[in-house]
């Protein structure tokens, strides 16, 4: 196979979530000297951001995204080692979860891929994640961003306790507070005094790259 049919079989077979095809696929083209990157970036990612823009239109559903997220992860298993030989290195560390209350991941779990993807050590704390739970997680691994998920208005009001939670524990200045869901807004975000927001996985990754290089510029060497 050449590397441009390796590549859209890589997006294909992603984008329909058939993961043992995906996996065969990225050990074919370890075996024909294909980029592990090229394979992330040419073809993986995108793939999975066409996921995510048909669930948006409504032409899939959450089975379609979980099942091709996990077609994803199952090239990542194998990538990421290689993508760290390389020199794709480590572009920061992320705490990630779903608030208090709440207990969809489907946005957060494809973030956490984007990110890992990205070059990201991702801690992922699960749903329904305390205050409590979040600090202890940033003391323990010391991340550049902390990304606080909802996906109901009922339980966006602990965005704004999760960042009380910091500032009362003096870690608040320590970190970057990214927040993300489907109701979530640039307004809302603002009012609550996170450093970012983002609308979709793609935005989220290359938003918290930003972020982490505008905050390392800023620290005097």
């Amino acid at each position: 196979m050449t590397h441009e049919e390796i590549l859209k079989g890589l997006y294909d077979n992603t984008l329909i979530g058939n993961a043992p095809e995906v996996k065969d696929l990225t050990n074919a083209g370890l075996a024909e000297g294909l980029e592990p990157e090229s394979m992330l970036y040419d073809a993986l990612i995108p793939s999975l951001e066409e996921v995510g823009a048909r669930f948006e239109r409504g032409d899939f559903f959450v089975p379609e995204m979980l099942i091709a997220a996990r077609a994803m992860q199952g090239a990542l298993d194998i990538l990421r080692p290689l993508l760290a030989e390389t020199g794709a290195q480590q572009v920061g560390t992320y705490v990630m979860g779903t608030v208090k209350g709440d207990v969809h991941d489907i946005g957060k779990n494809l973030v956490n891929i984007m990110l890992e993807g990205a070059g990201f050590t991702v801690h992922d704390l699960g749903v329904n994640v305390a205050p409590e739970k979040f600090i202890d997680a940033i003391n323990e691994h010391k991340p550049d961003i902390v990304g606080f998920s909802a996906f109901l208005t009922t339980t966006m009001p602990m965005f704004k306790a999760n960042i009380n939670a910091l500032e009362k524990a003096g870690i608040r200045d320590d970190v970057i507070v990214m927040v993300g869901g489907a109701p979530v807004t640039q307004e809302y975000a603002d009012r609550v005094g996170a450093d970012g927001y983002a609308a979709d996985a793609s935005t989220a990754v290359r938003l918290a790259k930003e972020l982490i290089a505008r905050r390392r510029s800023a620290v005097p060497a």
